[in-house]
């Protein structure tokens, strides 16, 4: 989890930050007490990435492809509460709100700050939100405050060409959305050949919170959502 150079790990012990270490407790303890399945779909997000370049004049602000994943997470969760419930020992406990937390590579690590009350939230509020927390955790400045809470994460590998990959669900949470690198592909639509950026969305899921057709619903508004960006 974290970066140092190879011939430095041989030469010396590195000492975990506070936030790190309650990062990598959180993790042992959701692949030991959580029974996920994993689901995934392909998304055309040709219209999403053209559209980004518009809002960033309009908005004044960089609109990431995070700030879309985390929006659209934030309103399909509105349809599918169940997504941000949390396993009680005889009932299911849906949060309040929903508190995407989204994984940044920083110099001390794999970082996981949280935005919260996404749901509350404008897609030009989130991408403010989610540039400030990117910055503090580059600069080691999140408190334990900005890494608690998170009812549903977000983690996303695409600026490393990752095409896809399998996240662990984040205590308390009980959902994990993956995202990779969008892929060109060529396809044929009404008797044209067109090229196309697809997205494979990954979605783990603690199987004790939904079922699988649940899941396959909430996974399918999340990509009819991804591939009519308008609408966001």
């Amino acid at each position: 989890m974290i970066e140092t150079p190879l011939h430095d790990t041989a030469k010396k012990q590195i000492k975990l930050t506070h936030i790190q270490k309650l990062i990598g407790q959180r993790m042992l303890a959701s692949k030991r007490t959580k029974p996920c399945f994993y689901i995934e779909a392909k998304a055309d997000i040709t219209e999403l990435m053209a559209i980004r370049p518009k809002l960033r004049k309009k908005f004044g602000i960089k609109i990431t492809t995070n700030a879309f994943y985390i929006h659209t997470l934030a309103l399909a969760v509105d349809k599918f509460p169940l997504m941000v419930g949390t396993f009680k020992d005889d009932y299911i406990k849906i949060a309040d709100s929903v508190n995407v937390g989204f994984a940044v590579i920083a110099p001390q690590g794999l970082i996981v700050p949280v935005l919260k009350n996404a749901d509350k939230k404008s897609l030009a509020q989130i991408a403010r939100e989610e540039k400030m927390l990117t910055d503090k955790a580059r600069s080691n400045d999140l408190t334990v405050d900005d890494v608690q809470g998170e009812t549903i994460a977000l983690s996303n590998l695409g600026s490393y060409n990752i095409d896809s990959f399998i996240g662990i669900v984040p205590p308390p949470a009980s959902t994990i959305l993956a995202v990779g690198n969008p892929i060109p592909a060529v396809i044929a639509k009404n008797g044209r050949v067109l090229t196309r950026k697809i997205l494979t969305l990954t979605l783990a899921v603690d199987s004790r919170i939904v079922n699988q057709i649940y899941a396959a619903k909430f996974l399918s508004l999340v990509k009819q959502m991804l591939q009519t960006p308008q609408r966001l």
